[in-house]
């Protein structure tokens, strides 16, 4: 399954036109075993400046960084997300259309897609002063970004109550839940991910903050705990959001999950993703009027 015929990371990436546009990016571009150019994907430094040139390249973001440590987000699949949002919404263009995006973390990622490629307005949540902090500053640096509002969530067991109000509607959430139950668990997920990175050599040792905050891999009862709480939330606001979607990385869970919205009434709509071989979907509902 390739990515969206809307996504502009569809086909391999150019990286002399991606140099051409940030230099800063030539140091990291080597070729692969196979002789194509590449860079090692595994360098968190080399992922974040290839970000910062796709986003330059492709979205005219001219300023973008993130805190040392904090998650560094797959711009292709981040981009598929907000495509196929767009065909469950009709491919609507402009500011008219607002989006929820629950847990925005500091790199912005998916107002800045949304925003530049079809002119949507975000509400950007997330329970971390610095994400946010640096998210701002993102907005600040790039003046082609706009309708974009920054809300802090205080409370981290609430996802809607406290950032959206009670007469407020948005035409769609977004959220990529946290993915781990504990410490442990990401620490072997993560070491799992840079192993498949680096075939054939050792390693013995994974650092959790190289992919991550805790608040961003980290949360009670991991991804299924998340969403079913999401699930159980999301009714008191049905009136308020018209598409609920999120992420779901574990297939295994699915059914309990359309079981859970099944239970609580609600039309249940789901979407598959595939980048290289990582596969994941999107779960999307409404509540019946």
């Amino acid at each position: 399954m390739p990515l969206h015929p809307r996504n502009k990371h569809k086909d391999k990436y150019d990286f002399p036109e991606l140099i051409r546009v940030f230099p800063s990016l030539k140091p990291f571009v080597k070729p692969n075993k196979f002789g194509n150019d590449s860079i090692d994907f595994s360098n968190q430094q080399a992922v974040k400046t290839l970000n910062q040139a796709l986003l330059k390249s492709y979205y005219q973001i001219d300023e973008w960084d993130i805190p040392s440590q904090y998650l560094i987000p797959p711009i292709p699949g981040r981009g598929d997300y907000i495509h196929h949002l767009a065909d469950l919404l009709g491919e609507p263009m402009g500011s008219e259309t607002k989006i929820l995006d629950i847990g925005t973390g500091s790199s912005l990622i998916y107002p800045i897609i949304g925003n530049r490629d079809y002119g949507w307005s975000f509400i950007a949540t997330d329970i971390d002063p610095t994400s946010l902090e640096n998210a701002h500053t993102i907005i600040e640096d790039n003046k082609k970004l706009k309708n974009i509002e920054l809300r802090y969530q205080k409370n981290q067991r609430d996802i809607f109550l406290g950032v959206l109000n009670s007469k407020e509607y948005v035409d769609a959430c977004i959220c990529n839940p946290p993915f781990h139950a504990s410490h442990e668990e990401a620490q072997k997920g993560t070491l799992r991910k840079m192993r498949n990175l680096n075939k054939g050599k050792k390693i013995k040792k994974a650092e959790l903050n190289f992919g991550g905050q805790s608040n961003e891999l980290i949360t009670e009862g991991g991804e299924k705990q998340f969403i079913f709480n999401m699930i159980k939330q999301s009714k008191r606001f049905a009136k308020n959001v018209g598409w609920f979607t999120t992420l779901v990385s574990k297939e295994s869970i699915v059914p309990a999950i359309k079981s859970s919205l099944v239970h609580h009434g609600a039309k249940v709509h789901i979407i598959e993703m595939e980048q290289g071989n990582k596969k994941s979907r999107i779960v999307a509902w409404k509540f019946k009027s």
